[in-house]
């Protein structure tokens, strides 16, 4: 593809100085063919069907929506709260597929990071959120398989990876994303050329 790739980066980790924000913004950093932009997550109300009827829905998630449709894939970091996606991660995934038929993750390709303190780098929370994606019909690059541990190490004072293998994984992470993305895109890109010359 020619021109750049929208990519809707969400964060699940709502705290100040989160290493999962850290590494999503370092992420970001590496040359790639990503137009990449944070879509925040922390204002959305909960999701309450009621709020869908004319006039009652929440600006929070109309912005919301209206930024994910203007995105052509997702980068989806999360920690891991209790062997899970945080609620506000939760929270937007649904407010995002709704109103019923008008999901705003419609079938963007997607990529999970998954960061945490601990050892084995919030493997619960990639696997709760890799299943709802499915759900949601979204195709997510399964390899490489991203689990960021020791994330309260990883970094310097100025912000900076400090173990270069880590930062050439996360490299190749990116690189890897931009062919899965660049490959569905152009997937669909073909399905609408072929149902075009049969219509």
């Amino acid at each position: 593809m020619d021109s750049k790739i929208d990519v809707a980066v969400v964060v699940g980790s709502l705290r100040e100085g989160s290493f999962t924000r850290k590494v999503a913004n370092h992420l970001r950093t590496y040359p790639s063919p990503f137009a990449w932009e944070e879509v925040p997550i922390g204002q959305l109300p909960l999701y309450n069907e009621d709020l869908e009827k004319p006039g009652r829905v929440p600006v929070q998630w109309r912005e919301f929506r209206a930024a994910l449709n203007r995105a052509d894939a997702v980068l989806f970091a999360t920690p891991e709260y209790n062997r899970s996606m945080p609620g506000a991660l939760k929270n937007a995934l649904d407010v995002g597929s709704r109103p019923y038929g008008e999901s705003a993750w419609g079938t963007k390709p997607a990529a999970i990071v998954s960061v945490s303190p601990g050892a084995i780098g919030a493997f619960g929370a990639n696997h709760h959120l890799r299943q709802a994606l499915v759900f949601l019909g979204m195709p997510t690059m399964a390899q490489p398989e991203t689990y960021v541990g020791g994330a309260n190490k990883l970094f310097d004072e100025s912000g900076k990876i400090t173990k270069p293998e880590t930062d050439d994984f996360l490299r190749a992470f990116v690189d890897a994303f931009a062919k899965w993305a660049t490959m569905n895109l152009g997937a669909k890109s073909g399905e609408r050329e072929l149902a075009g010359a049969r219509g």
